[in-house]
């Protein structure tokens, strides 16, 4: 839900807020990249694919894939009925993208975790804050007692 004063502002109408909210979850990303390898899949293939998703998570995501073209969904006229999931080519010119992401983490993984656990008053050392009236003010640090 949009707040009061977040509509028409540009924090609605931002293209990348907008689109990467809708796929960038962790299971989005893996439903585009396992339609991407295995081709199109049906509900229960998909779940077995990535079997750690629950069944209202896997329908959701695949809705919200489905509303914004990423995926398509075909619904076969058989006895039981069958229903495809398969990328849009929307969907699959969004997979180099996730791939050039991916090399981008593992390339970078062991630096992050390394800064995640330096302590905080470590990274912010000399860093200077401004206070709402725009004035400069240092963190208290070792200098400044």
């Amino acid at each position: 839900m949009i707040k009061k004063d977040e509509r028409n502002s540009i924090i609605e109408i931002c293209p990348i807020r907008n689109v990467v909210a809708r796929f960038g979850n962790k299971w989005a990303l893996l439903l585009i990249l396992t339609l991407d390898e295995k081709g199109p899949l049906r509900f229960n293939q998909l779940g077995k694919q990535i079997p750690d998703i629950s069944t209202k998570v896997l329908a959701n995501t695949l809705h919200i894939l489905e509303s914004d073209g990423l995926i398509s969904r075909t619904v076969f006229a058989e006895v039981p009925v069958r229903v495809e999931y398969a990328l849009t080519a929307t969907g699959k010119s969004l997979v180099p993208i996730i791939h050039e992401l991916t090399r981008w983490a593992l390339e970078n993984m062991n630096s992050i975790l390394k800064q995640r656990k330096v302590p905080e008053t470590e990274t912010a050392k000399d860093v200077r804050h401004v206070t709402r009236q725009g004035k400069p003010n240092s963190l208290p640090g070792p200098a400044s007692r």
